[in-house]
């Protein structure tokens, strides 16, 4: 049962093949047996889940179940979830007990969902290889060698490995289509305000956004009918009805234009991932797409754009995790400047600190007009830049990462390297568009990433278009071996 899909395993739990009980204790002995080579999961909750399966059996006796109910996922760090610890992946959080769930989390409770527990991360979201965890990196189950990729490493490693039916993760700069392409799995980022933030603990917040991480696009359309929706809690959070996801994935795409970014297919991109996307952008002329070019002239602008807007964000929201009201307090601090420094010096690790004073400087007298002020006029001559490319196309489709994963280490040193594995994706959280990674056949062995970008509130048409393509394909259903 570790191997079906969302939809696999709904249609079993209804027709009593199985019940949510038995196969939250299966996945649960999974994750004891099989995440140690991983370290995908920073905390079990093993009575939670129990607790909720049974009630999961209760729902689907008396016929009031969803598609969701009896499922067994996880969630990503970064969300608080009642009573059970939500560290970020930060020894300044290593042990906050939140006292409520995340809109989010609730949501997928109330859906029926199954709770294993909480996945790795880079600490905070900041980071593209899981490698900036206070709890250690996580391991790609494809090469236990290589990255995950990041942020949401844990999530996408725990999807790829069949330690969960599908989990939650965050996207500010790629952080889940990212790790999607390096594990071989479906990942989805909606549009800024889709998925309320309210309980996501905060990195950048005109940024930061929710999305399922899953075997397939069909599983991404479930969780995300769950997800999305207005919160009053939340003011960024867009105040329109959830589209009908799962109704939309069985329309044609015949004649459908598929943009193809000219500044994407260049230097930069691994000739093997160049064939790979262009082998699966052959299915879709298969199917009857049309390819069409187009330009991202400021495209190469996102990645510096976004490590002042980024840092800048992070440096305000993270000036709240100062040793006083919560979070990380040193022993025996002399006096209140000695609380502040030490409490944020111990509890922050080296990333985190780099971009906050990166944020901090570019947040000071003198500097805000020379560049956050700049950076947020780049994002708006990117913002523009998709708006003239969907004239021309319905959806815009490219590699998710310039590469497979890399080895453990090999960018830990070189910042700037690491900051250009979100190369591809960054400017689609610059101007706050729906987009996804699906898998596209492997490279050396390894898995690949087909990104496709969205209009504004179009995952219903992004989640058609992968769903086409993984009817047609199978790449999306390859497993490492380990743990098939």
């Amino acid at each position: 049962m570790h191997d079906k899909t969302i939809a696999e395993l709904s249609t079993a739990l209804h027709a009593r093949e199985v019940s949510s009980a038995e196969l939250t204790r299966l996945m649960l002995q999974r994750i004891k047996t099989l995440d140690p080579a991983l370290n995908s999961f920073v905390t079990l909750t093993e009575d939670q889940a129990i607790a909720q399966a049974t009630a999961a059996d209760a729902r689907i006796a008396a016929g009031d179940a969803g598609p969701l109910t009896g499922v067994p996922i996880a969630h990503k760090d970064i969300f608080c979830t009642r009573d059970v610890r939500t560290s970020c992946g930060s020894r300044m959080l290593e042990n906050f007990i939140a006292p409520y769930d995340a809109t989010v989390v609730g949501r997928l409770e109330q859906a029926g969902a199954v709770m294993l527990g909480k996945t790795n991360m880079d600490e905070f979201a900041m980071g593209s290889s899981n490698e900036t965890s206070y709890y250690g990196p996580v391991r790609n189950p494809w090469d236990t060698a290589t990255v995950p990729g990041g942020s949401s490493g844990g999530s996408a490693a725990a999807v790829a490995a069949r330690l969960c039916a599908a989990a939650t993760g965050t996207d500010t700069g790629g952080s889940i289509r990212q790790p999607a392409a390096l594990t071989g799995i479906t990942g989805l980022k909606p549009t800024y305000g889709r998925c309320s933030r309210w309980g996501m603990i905060a990195f950048a917040s005109s940024l930061d956004q929710a999305g399922p991480m899953t075997r397939s696009a069909e599983d991404a359309a479930i969780m995300l009918t769950a997800m999305a929706g207005f919160d009053e809690r939340d003011s960024t959070c867009a105040q329109r009805p959830v589209d009908d996801y799962v109704g939309a994935l069985r329309a044609s795409i015949r004649g459908l234009r598929i943009g193809i970014v000219r500044e994407f297919m260049g230097d930069g991109l691994d000739a093997g991932v160049a064939a790979a996307i262009e082998q699966a952008l052959n299915e879709y002329k298969a199917l009857g797409a049309e390819l069409v070019e187009i330009s991202l002239p400021n495209a190469g602008l996102s990645v510096p754009a976004y490590y002042v807007v980024a840092p800048a964000e992070c440096s305000s929201n993270l000036a709240r995790f100062d040793g006083v009201r919560y979070g990380h307090r040193c022993d025996d601090p002399k006096d209140l400047e000695d609380l502040y420094k030490r409490s944020r010096s111990e509890g922050f690790g080296a990333e985190v600190k780099r971009r906050i004073m990166i944020g901090t400087y570019a947040l000071s007298a003198g500097y805000y007009d020379a560049y956050y002020l700049k950076a947020q006029k780049v994002r708006q001559l990117i913002a523009d830049d998709f708006r003239r490319a969907f004239d021309q196309c319905d959806v815009i489709a490219g590699p998710t990462a310039p590469g497979t994963a890399f080895r453990i280490g090999d960018k830990a040193d070189d910042p700037v390297s690491m900051y250009l594995q979100d190369i591809y994706t960054i400017a689609v959280n610059l101007a706050g568009l729906p987009g996804m990674s699906i898998p596209a056949p492997h490279s050396g062995g390894m898995p690949v990433g087909l990104q496709l970008i969205g209009n504004y509130f179009d995952e219903a048409r992004l989640l058609n278009v992968a769903h086409q393509l993984q009817l047609a394909t199978d790449w999306h259903q390859q497993v490492p071996a380990e743990f098939a």
